[in-house]
């Protein structure tokens, strides 16, 4: 970056240089004329900058891309007088051995270029990143920020409005055509399913992208349209989180380097978009479940939100390696970048989101382990410098420890505070979380808060240290979901899960509003309804709400949830 003291100069020419005008007569770029450059001896860096400001799609076929030049021309008997435009895909990082430049300008022009966009071809440039360079004779340095395209809603087909909710409640549910209809009967608006991303390559379904042919896993894909489709006639926003787990047959969805990890340790593992074969790979898959799932008219359903892998502060569940945070950063939002412009350029609308689990600042240890609040940080100012995204947060505040219910005394544990640096951020202290999305710095493109969901969270039935209660655990639902309702910035609360799954119950993690037959380990199978199932059907009926959850008070020792939950949106009703 040029040194503040430095002479600034901005070259700007209102004349707009037409970029076309260069091609010659069998359509290659005619290159400008190269000025001679003293031989031997070590060269001086470039000394200007030049800011590109924008990066977008421009009727609907071509990239526009424009900015402003900062600090003084570099030393003319070494650089030529030219700026170059250049091209990199996802997996590239630096112009090393480049000469293939797609524009150029006259220095002292205004900084604009009009590339042809070329989608739906091999040469698309949807998903590219563009950067200016000069020429010193010998190579080409890179002189500007990378910018992405911008705005890849602009092409989508399907363009009807996001689907909003009637209320916030959300389950992760057993996939059933019982379970399905008990989601109906409570209530439930939100609703989450996983997508095995490693195991979607297969036989059945063929598909073209970018003039290359894919083929899908047709019965995978059948028993998802199953789900999704059913929720979708339900009204329900539909959720879904894709995971990538280890599939000896897909190499190429993981990063370089990486190798199967223990099942223990490490249950999923992330996307690899830094090789052209990953990155193409998951181009196609994304843009396929895109518009698989585009629409309320589909026949297969509609997702409304995608949540791009799973708590990825911590790499037990988005492994790539040990690395620094600069680096995961970098890679995860290479692979995010894909999936955004794919799925935006396809549905107008759709929200995408990466998750993190509770541990704001707390158990980090920089190689695999990161705290969530520097993976927000760190991942706005990545997407900010190459191209701003409408990116949201989907958390996960649990309880602490997870065997535990009662959230509510977790400030007893030392790891809850009221400001930004406590270790952990769940429903005892939410609004830290809300309150710090209010930053400028991590505002949406429309200077709004962006999105947030609670994706995942769940209170156990079976205290580690006292056995079952089920009051409790209909205590601790009834107060975590007035919490989140009552918070202006929490879109979705969704519950993990509808029924206990026996690996969990047996670490006193029953989650479900459903017990499950222990007797069937490797299967989740419903036996009987908890009190919160109840609980949480009447939690946002205006006429029983405070009725059915009247008992918690005593359980948590209160007179008026208003004396604890700032804004109770029932406040009105209490007496």
């Amino acid at each position: 970056m040029i040194k503040k003291n430095r002479m600034i100069k901005t070259v700007m020419v209102m004349a707009m240089v037409v970029l076309m005008a260069g091609i010659n007569s069998v359509g290659a770029l005619a290159a400008p004329a190269t000025e001679n450059v003293p031989d031997g001896g070590s060269r001086p860096a470039p000394t200007e900058f030049a800011h590109i400001l924008s990066c977008a799609i421009e009727g609907g076929n071509q990239i526009a891309i424009r900015g402003q030049m900062e600090g003084t021309w570099s030393d003319a008997s070494v650089y030529d007088n030219y700026l170059y435009l250049f091209e990199l895909q996802p997996y590239q990082d630096d112009l090393t051995g480049r000469s293939d430049y797609c524009g150029w300008i006259t220095k002292g022009e205004e900084l604009s270029f009009t590339i042809p966009l070329n989608l739906g071809t091999e040469q698309n440039r949807l998903y590219s990143r563009f950067v200016v360079a000069v020429f010193d004779g010998e190579k080409y340095t890179q002189v500007s920020n990378t910018a992405y395209v911008t705005n890849p809603e602009s092409l989508a087909k399907h363009t009807e409005p996001y689907r909003q909710a009637v209320n916030k409640k959300g389950l992760l549910i057993q996939n059933t055509d019982s379970m399905v209809s008990d989601a109906f009967e409570l209530g439930v608006n939100h609703v989450i399913v996983n997508i095995p991303f490693h195991h979607i390559l297969g036989q059945g379904i063929d598909y073209v992208y970018d003039g290359k042919n894919y083929s899908f896993n047709k019965e995978l894909m059948e028993n998802l349209d199953y789900t999704i489709r059913r929720m979708s006639e339900k009204s329900m926003t539909v959720t879904a989180v894709i995971l990538n787990g280890w599939n000896d047959q897909t190499p190429q969805l993981f990063y370089p380097g990486v190798t199967r990890q223990p099942d223990n340790q490490v249950f999923y593992y992330g996307f690899n978009a830094s090789t052209k074969e990953g990155y193409e790979t998951i181009k196609a898959i994304a843009s396929f479940l895109a518009e698989r799932y585009s629409s309320l008219a589909s026949p297969y359903g509609k997702v409304s939100n995608w949540i791009i892998g799973n708590e990825i502060n911590n790499q037990q569940w988005n492994y790539m390696g040990p690395m620094g945070i600069d680096q995961y950063i970098q890679e995860y939002e290479r692979a995010f970048r894909v999936f955004y412009t794919a799925i935006r350029s396809t549905n107008q609308n759709d929200r995408l989101f990466f998750s993190t689990d509770y541990n704001w600042n707390h158990e980090a240890n920089g190689t695999t382990k990161y705290n969530a609040k520097d993976i927000v940080d760190r991942f706005a100012d990545k997407t900010g410098a190459g191209g701003p995204m409408d990116w949201g947060l989907a958390y996960h505040p649990y309880s602490i420890p997870l065997t535990e219910p009662e959230f509510w005394d977790d400030d007893q544990t030392g790891l809850i505070t009221f400001d930004s640096s406590s270790p952990v951020v769940n429903l005892k202290n939410l609004q830290v979380l809300t309150d710090y999305m209010q930053n400028g710095a991590l505002l949406g493109r429309n200077g709004q808060v962006r999105h947030i969901i609670l994706s995942e969270q769940g209170f156990t039935s079976t205290s580690a240290t006292r056995g079952e209660n089920n009051d409790l655990q209909a205590a601790a639902i009834a107060y975590a979901y007035y919490v989140a309702d009552s918070n202006p910035y929490i879109d979705a609360f969704i519950m993990s899960r509808q029924v206990d799954a026996p690996s969990e119950a047996a670490a006193s993690q029953t989650f479900g509003l459903w017990r499950c037959d222990m007797n069937q380990p490797n299967d989740i199978v419903p036996t009987m309804r908890k009190k919160s199932w109840s609980v949480y059907k009447n939690i946002d009926n205006r006429k029983m709400t405070l009725e059915a959850t009247e008992f918690a008070k005593s359980i948590i020792g209160i007179e008026k949830w208003s004396d604890v939950i700032p804004d109770f949106r029932w406040r009105a009703q209490e007496k």
